[in-house]
């Protein structure tokens, strides 16, 4: 029996893209000894009309584990890998955070935001971390966004690399190239598993490098005679300071519209991550009295979010700055799978509105997507020299393209995990093998509270959207008897002339239900079930259409 042995749990990352939790897990003689968790971040659900505003990783399986807990390591400053640590923060037992500089900033004012202290420390490339059996070191490497992170984790069983999201930039417009050396030293001291970033793994080639975008944005703000609005993820810094010296060369006054915007754009001119000179900053009230053609907006939203600063603008609902013909709207990012309609419909909001809106699908070098493709993965494949893989960030095609990419560079087919949320891989120096599935549930977090909405409510909200509501309000005695005609009303299901027959006809049914029995009635339960089902099965027969159907009975 091999003394040690570690093992990997998904808690996010694996399937759904976002929300991204990796637990890694030392064992000893069988016994847990030692917890690392890499990333926390929040996912966006499809549920967004119904009130979901993102979710967060099930950490059900960690609390009763928490003082094996050693650190969180944040990989980098995407609300995908951060924004869920202030809610689990607590429940985890509050363990230190370890990360770079640009994220320490994002993340201690995420925690500001929740009045909680945070233990962050920043780390320093070249240093090795030691937190119980695992000695960790980190090595910078290029994405969206500056100081972004691959963490080599040594272990008693091996060495494994954690390669979050990242692609090969020579010539990043902001911050060193990636650590060629350190990822092939690590490579040369042999790498037992290679956790890879597998977005881009369906796209040949290597990705663009962010700077031809700065480019870009230059060439389209040359020609555009009124407001030059570009959107992009409110962290990701580089594209926002490449924009932002393209305004500084034309002389176009600087405005950040979303709070998210706001408030990163603030940290990182405080760090010196983002200079903008003074003369060349302004206020939202200050876009009415500039020329259209000294104006540069760079706005969140560029997901189609409900109510983001840039669907306010589509929508007409911003009262300072309104979209007019000459203005040109540059998305400069690609819509997250799953987000596509909402990003679509936000751009034919805009052109509605007379803006010349152009976006990836018709310019390919508007966005340099921060994932690295085949050629990329494939880069990181040579250089670290793994025996096994478990592709990370991407959905299950992502992860099975990947395998196959893996495939195609002479390593077997079964070296190769495809993982869903809660499946577990065991690592022990001489082999690799699936472990027992976790169960895990997704946690909704809307504008109320963490974990109120499930399923039942999403059931029931889908409901109302689409088929409306029915109330039944009726009155029996102390016996369980009906003392009056039931009252029916509803919203939101049929129109108002429609409303007295089809509900006459209801009232009866319910009448005809209740009466004729021989047995009187008191559990009022069993009477609101059944009133439920048989108005369910009425109106479903008289309207093809299943409302929700709410049945109060009250006992007088």
């Amino acid at each position: 029996m091999d003394k040690y042995k570690v093992r990997f749990v998904a808690l996010g990352g694996i399937v759904g893209v976002t929300k991204n939790m990796y637990v890694y897990e030392i064992y000893e003689n069988e016994v847990l000894k030692d917890i690392l968790i890499i990333d926390c971040g929040i996912g966006f659900p499809h549920e967004k009309e119904l009130g979901v505003d993102f979710v967060i990783p099930d950490i059900t399986y960690l609390k009763d584990k928490i003082d094996k807990i050693r650190a969180v390591v944040l990989t980098h400053g995407h609300e995908d890998h951060i924004s869920a640590l202030p809610f689990h923060y607590l429940e985890l037992g509050k363990p230190p955070v370890y990360t770079s500089k640009l994220t320490a900033a994002f993340i201690e004012n995420k925690f500001k935001e929740f009045n909680q202290p945070v233990n962050v420390t920043e780390v320093k490339y070249g240093e090795v971390y030691q937190f119980g059996d695992f000695k960790l070191n980190f090595l910078p490497v290029t994405h969206s966004i500056p100081d972004t992170m691959h963490v080599v984790i040594k272990t008693p069983v091996g060495n494994l690399y954690h390669g979050t999201d990242f692609k090969m930039d020579l010539t990043p417009p902001f911050g060193p190239p990636p650590d060629f050396y350190g990822i092939t030293k690590a490579g040369n001291e042999g790498i037992l598993c290679l956790f890879s970033d597998s977005l881009g793994s369906e796209r040949e080639g290597l990705t663009l490098s962010e700077a031809i975008v700065g480019q870009v944005f230059e060439d389209e703000m040359r020609k555009t005679k009124g407001k030059f609005i570009m959107t992009t993820f409110s962290s990701n810094i580089s594209r926002i300071r490449q924009c932002v010296d393209a305004a500084i060369k034309f002389n176009r006054k600087i405005v950040f519209l979303g709070r998210s915007m706001r408030e990163n754009t603030r940290l990182s001119a405080e760090i010196g991550y983002l200079p903008i000179p003074n003369a060349l900053t302004a206020k939202e009230e200050d876009v009415r009295r500039l020329p259209p053609n000294k104006v540069c907006l760079i706005v969140a939203g560029s997901q189609g979010q409900y109510e983001s600063a840039l669907s306010k603008l589509a929508n007409n609902k911003n009262k300072n700055v309104k979209i007019k013909p000459g203005d040109k709207v540059i998305f400069s990012s690609d819509p997250i799978p799953g987000n596509e309609n909402e990003v679509y419909n936000v751009i034919e909001e805009l052109s509605l509105q007379g803006a010349e809106v152009i976006y990836s699908d018709i310019h390919d070098e508007l966005h340099a997507s921060g994932h690295g493709n085949q050629d990329d993965l494939k880069f990181l494949i040579r250089f670290t020299k793994p025996r096994y893989f478990i592709p990370i960030g991407g959905t299950l095609r992502h992860q099975l393209q990947y395998q196959k990419l893996v495939g195609e560079l002479g390593y077997p087919k079964e070296n190769v995990f495809t993982l869903e949320i809660g499946e577990t891989v065991w690592f022990t120096r001489n082999n690799a093998y699936k472990g027992d599935e976790l169960e895990t549930k997704t946690i909704y977090v809307d504008a109320y509270g963490v974990g109120d909405v499930g399923n039942m409510v999403l059931r029931d909200r889908k409901t109302l959207s689409s088929e409306g509501i029915v109330v039944a309000l009726i009155m029996v005695d102390s016996n369980g008897r009906l003392l009056a005609r039931p009252n029916i009303v509803s919203r939101g299901f049929v129109f108002e002339k429609a409303e007295e027959e089809l509900f006459e006809k209801a009232a009866r049914l319910v009448e005809k239900v209740l009466k004729p029995r021989k047995e009187h009635i008191i559990d009022l339960g069993i009477i609101k079930k059944d009133v439920e089902g048989y108005l369910e099965k009425f109106f479903y027969q008289e309207k093809g259409r299943k409302p929700l159907i709410v049945v109060d009975v009250i006992q007088i």
